[in-house]
């Protein structure tokens, strides 16, 4: 298993006009907690398709709202990896305020594309390697 975690304050150009962090942006705070996963193992979007060629789009997110975040809160956003990534990867996403409240939870399941085919592949072996020691 996996687990990382990365914060992000919330902008006042974020919220609505109740002062809460607008519930569309919940999937970019999982897009920066994934990034920030991936990048703190080696791996960067920039490398995964400009030099390996495999992309990850989203099949599947799923978002649970609990309590709302607030502008100019500060959030901690957890993001765990509990399998092996095989023909796709499975996270898992909880988002905090600064008194550790638990705001949001969500999953995002992405698979693997080659870029040049458009077809679906498994887990690139540049990718595996670098999470095959946690499993």
């Amino acid at each position: 298993m996996i687990k990382t975690t990365t914060t992000k304050r919330v902008l006042y150009a974020d919220t609505d006009k109740m002062g809460y962090l607008y519930y569309g942006h919940y999937a970019k705070l999982y897009e920066i907690g994934r990034a920030e996963m991936l990048r703190d193992h080696g791996i960067t979007y920039r490398h995964l398709e400009d030099v390996v060629g495999v992309m990850m789009p989203v099949l599947h997110l799923s978002c649970r709202y609990r309590r709302p975040a607030l502008y100019d809160d500060l959030l901690t956003i957890e993001t765990s990896l509990l399998e092996r990534p095989t023909k796709m990867i499975n996270l898992h996403h909880k988002i905090f305020n600064q008194e550790n409240e638990l705001l949001n939870k969500g999953e995002v399941k992405l698979f693997f594309v080659d870029m040049k085919t458009q077809k679906r592949v498994s887990c690139p072996e540049y990718f595996s390697e670098k999470f095959d020691p946690f499993f």
